[in-house]
């Protein structure tokens, strides 16, 4: 991959990763909020699972944007250093990977209809911004390994 590749995929990939982020956000916050408007949650264990979908995704929200505002102005920062985005790339990847791999136990849809298919919207949202992350990693690692230059040595230098 060039460079010019790498132009290409990786704005478009934390691009990406906001808007999903930002339905994920409004989509868990409403949850959050008709739930403690109500007062009806089918369990503790739901409602301490929406509060992580929102928190990673208010996580991944900020960052991502500031990453592509970065990487849009062209300005070399620390958060458009490709080094700190494989970073924070893993990290937001450990932090919806622990939001997703429980999951939310509303099978039964004994709730409202519509509130079954957010709780599921929620869930599938979450496992779409974790497949994002890897995807962004892995491009990212894969076009890190593939500009490095070979190191050929020679055995007269390590004398």
């Amino acid at each position: 991959m060039s460079a010019y590749s790498r132009g290409h995929f990786h704005p478009f990939l934390f691009t990406v990763m906001t808007l999903c982020a930002a339905a994920e956000l409004g989509l868990s916050a409403f949850l959050i909020s008709v739930g403690n408007a109500n007062g009806t949650w089918p369990s503790a264990r739901y409602h301490a699972l929406l509060i992580m979908f929102a928190f990673n995704s208010s996580w991944t929200l900020f960052f991502s944007t500031a990453y592509c505002l970065y990487l849009f102005d062209g300005a070399v920062h620390f958060l458009a250093n490709v080094a700190s985005s494989v970073i924070w790339i893993f990290l937001t990847s450990v932090l919806w990977a622990s939001a997703v791999v429980a999951p939310m136990k509303n099978n039964d849809c004994s709730m409202i209809l519509s509130s079954c298919r957010q709780t599921f919207t929620v869930e599938a949202l979450g496992w779409t911004e974790f497949g994002l992350c890897v995807t962004n990693m892995l491009t990212t690692c894969a076009w890190i390994y593939s500009t490095r230059k070979p190191q050929v040595g020679d055995s007269r230098r390590m004398v």
